[in-house]
């Protein structure tokens, strides 16, 4: 073989040699980055996004803190509850999280979660969690497995809230925030121990604030939750809904669900609530909280066009209870009070949730609005009595008439209404000398979306004491279409109610 042939043979197989080893690197240990294999088997892809917006362990890291930290301030708790007396709904945390079902024979068991809110040991969570337990039946396990029985403190249905104690030291106390603070679109963690998976931590936002789901089963229940879609499922009542401050801003305590599970709705009582109820229970066993004696309602347009007022804000005095902190004042029916305390408030719940974190004695200031103009009145909040769902109505002697006459009916159908006048017994059986009985509704008419009742009294149009059916509709026939009317209405209990009507094109 020729020197030159031979050099020709070395030149292809150096070069051989080359291409195989950057065949053989693509494949095996000189993998580009984004790349993973097992001998000859290539797994993945080569990274796409040259350039990351934010490191991505970065953006973890404040959940990673916030769960760090908050994850041992919450504990399980476990309830053991009394032999049921009857047929009744079971109260664990189904009681909000499930439909009803029947109690077995003997005792049963539930579970929830609770939040550490002292060095003492006292910790919070929702009544319905620990209403019915047994003596001694409630065990509470921290974060680090140790176990403690509990002593129940006190429980608030109003609420739904409870707190217990545990006789235990060197506790993981949380920080406790300011929900007024809270916003929607705001990041946060839901901590908790849902369908027995303990110290479970899920992330979402608040979705919506003073939200009325009307769960808590009590004339008088405060429901004015934080929303949020942080995952929380049966297990979770009682636990914490924290910011990314690491700071408790609720406590969650039920789901928007049609099978008992998440569905992406849960609702957690403000803190600054449990604040107040917290405090009550732990210092004297219950809570002490003021009431002004009101029966309200939200303003909505139509209300607000028949009140005069520019825009629907406020919430509605229905109606006043006798000898109230309200009727003490001198609130009247149909005033609307636009703030407490300089607190705007828009929705029932608004106004109930400030004033329940208030006590009888205190002084609150109502800007209300009247007749056209606004006005200051301090009210002087009272303790709840026995007889405080009694509302006052105005009661007027009946100067008596002959039954026997023929009614005067009259429809209006635009309205979907039929009036007809009183009788002198009906006149007495509702304690008035002047109105008109509500003989008919037609379904989804004005006057069915606006509650109207039948059976009940129109004692009022637009001001204006009413005799007759005919003079019901002939206060309507002079307003233009479009008009908002207000009706004042009486039930054959004696309470009153407020409904504005939208007059409509006949």
């Amino acid at each position: 073989m020729s020197q030159q042939s031979v050099l020709t043979s070395l030149v292809l197989v150096t070069v051989g040699i080359i291409i195989g080893a950057l065949v053989i690197s693509n494949f095996s240990g000189g993998v580009s980055p984004g790349w993973a294999g097992d001998g000859d088997v290539a797994l993945g892809g080569p990274v796409q996004v040259s350039n990351p917006q934010g490191d991505p362990k970065a953006l973890s890291s404040p959940f990673i803190e916030v769960s760090r930290v908050m994850t041992p301030s919450v504990v399980a708790i476990t309830v053991t509850t009394r032999a049921p007396e009857g047929n009744q709904r079971q109260r664990d945390f189904f009681h909000f999280f499930g439909p009803d079902f029947r109690m077995p024979e003997g005792p049963s068991q539930g579970a929830g979660s609770g939040v550490i809110i002292s060095p003492e040991g006292y910790i919070a969570t929702n009544n319905h969690v620990v209403a019915d337990a047994a003596e001694d039946g409630i065990e509470v396990v921290l974060n680090d497995k140790s176990r403690y029985r509990a002593k129940l403190i006190g429980t608030d249905p109003t609420t739904d809230l409870a707190v217990i104690q545990i006789d235990a030291k060197n506790l993981s106390v949380a920080a406790l925030g300011n929900s007024d603070d809270v916003q929607v679109g705001e990041w946060v963690l839901a901590i908790g121990n849902p369908l027995g998976l303990t110290s479970t931590v899920t992330a979402g936002i608040v979705s919506a604030l003073g939200r009325n789901i009307r769960i808590i089963e009590d004339s008088y229940g405060i429901e004015d939750f934080i929303q949020t879609d942080a995952a929380i499922n049966p297990g979770n009542s009682g636990g914490a809904l924290v910011n990314m401050r690491g700071e408790v801003i609720g406590i969650n305590t039920a789901i928007a669900t049609t099978n008992a599970r998440y569905q992406g709705y849960g609702f957690a009582v403000p803190v600054n609530l449990l604040k107040t109820v917290a405090a009550d229970l732990i210092r004297d066993g219950q809570v002490s909280r003021g009431y002004i004696g009101v029966s309200i309602q939200a303003v909505d347009q139509t209300m607000a066009s028949a009140l005069g007022l520019e825009k629907a804000h406020g919430v509605f005095v229905q109606a006043l209870v006798a000898g109230g902190a309200g009727e003490d004042a001198g609130l009247r029916e149909a005033d609307v009070i636009l703030s407490v305390d300089g607190v705007e408030v828009n929705q029932p719940n608004q106004l109930q949730r400030y004033i329940a974190t208030r006590h009888p004695g205190d002084v609150v200031s109502l800007q209300i609005f009247r007749d056209g103009r606004s006005m200051e009145k301090e009210v002087v909040l009272q303790a709840r009595t026995e007889n405080a769902g009694v509302v006052r109505a105005s009661n007027q002697n009946d100067p008596g008439s002959a039954d026997g006459e023929q009614p005067d009916l009259v429809t209006m159908e635009s309205l979907g209404l039929t009036l007809r006048d009183m009788s002198a017994s009906e006149r007495k059986a509702f304690g008035v000398s002047r109105g008109v009985v509500v003989a008919d509704v037609k379904p989804y008419s004005e006057a069915f979306n606006r509650q109207i009742g039948k059976n009940d009294a129109v004692i009022e149009v637009d001001r204006q004491v009413v005799s007759g059916a005919g003079e019901v509709q002939k206060i309507l026939r002079s307003r233009k279409t479009g008009d908002s009317v207000l009706f004042r209405m009486k039930r054959t209990d004696g309470s009153t109610y407020f409904a504005a009507v939208q007059v409509q094109a006949e």
